[in-house]
């Protein structure tokens, strides 16, 4: 028998075999896809390999196919997932910007009348030669005081005291009763607490001009002449005739004549008057103040500049 040298050489011998069949055949393979790969470049679109390739393409064209078919579906989901978040959120921004379109839409005529409102100030101020410090109505008064007042957005700093005449683009609203620092409480002119000192304008009569305590506007004043035996016309025009420094400052607008009465016992005269302005939609309104008041806010300037 051969001895344990021997036996261990002959195996190495064969292990050594072994090892280089497949190294041999991986330089064969080598050398075989280098000379593919030359002969392919350099055939072109002739080249003699294109029939086997168009061999294996049918071969394994299908099962191709098929793989990505079943594959497809796991290997989108990714992407899904991104397309889908995505779109929430467009979705969300389109919705959050037809929100604003829609608020913008409904809110257009309330900021044109308002800006109507601050525009007409401006030309009220040029019209009276008075400075007027704009405010907001931001609350009427309490129906069971049974009085009429609403309480304006401007107070002390603005400016703003008491017996203050109060307009707006329209004319006489009525006269600041008291003030805080921030706020003031108006007291309209169709109170039945109100007098207003009033002129007709085609005839310079004087007379005074009470409430009746309704905010319509069908005729919520009556106007009594100092000279009973004038008689008023229908359609004219109301001013105040307050002196300056007065509660009320002259040649505001207050109204116009729409009826006429006679008073047998009293032999007087009673106009019915409808106000200028629209009490049940007050907004916006200026207060009128001396020329030079320091002001926490814009001052409309009796030439209409702001100060």
């Amino acid at each position: 028998m051969p001895d344990t040298r021997e036996r261990r050489w002959r195996g190495l011998d064969r292990l050594d075999a072994r090892n280089k069949a497949p190294r041999s055949l991986f330089i064969a393979l080598l050398l075989a896809s280098a000379t593919l790969i030359t002969l392919d470049y350099q055939g072109g679109p002739d080249s003699a390999m294109e029939p086997a390739r168009r061999a294996v393409g049918e071969a394994f064209g299908p099962v191709e196919s098929v793989t990505a078919a079943v594959v497809r579906p796991f290997t989108s989901v990714p992407s899904w997932l991104r397309s889908q978040g995505a779109l929430s959120d467009e979705i969300r921004d389109l919705q959050a910007e037809n929100s604003a379109l829609r608020n913008e839409v409904e809110t257009a005529g309330f900021d044109r009348n308002r800006l109507e409102s601050y525009d007409g100030l401006t030309q009220a101020a040029q019209d009276l030669g008075q400075a007027l410090v704009p405010a907001r109505v931001v609350a009427f008064g309490p129906s069971q005081s049974f009085s009429n007042t609403v309480t304006i957005d401007a107070g002390s700093e603005a400016g703003i005291g008491p017996d203050m005449t109060v307009v707006n683009n329209d004319g006489l609203v009525g006269r600041v009763l008291r003030v805080t620092r921030s706020t003031a409480t108006v007291l309209l002119v169709t109170d039945t607490e109100s007098i207003v000192g009033g002129r007709v304008g085609s005839s310079m009569e004087i007379g005074f001009v009470h409430g009746r305590g309704t905010l319509a506007d069908n005729g919520g004043l009556d106007l009594r002449l100092v000279d009973d035996a004038v008689v008023p016309a229908e359609h004219d025009t109301v001013v105040t005739w307050g002196s300056t420094g007065g509660p009320y400052q002259p040649g505001v607008p207050i109204g116009e004549v729409t009826e006429v009465y006679s008073s047998l016992l009293e032999t007087s005269q009673r106009a019915v008057i409808k106000p200028f302005v629209n009490f049940s939609a007050l907004d916006v309104v200026g207060v009128m103040v001396p020329t030079g008041t320091t002001s926490d806010r814009a001052v409309v300037e009796a030439d209409g500049a702001l100060r």
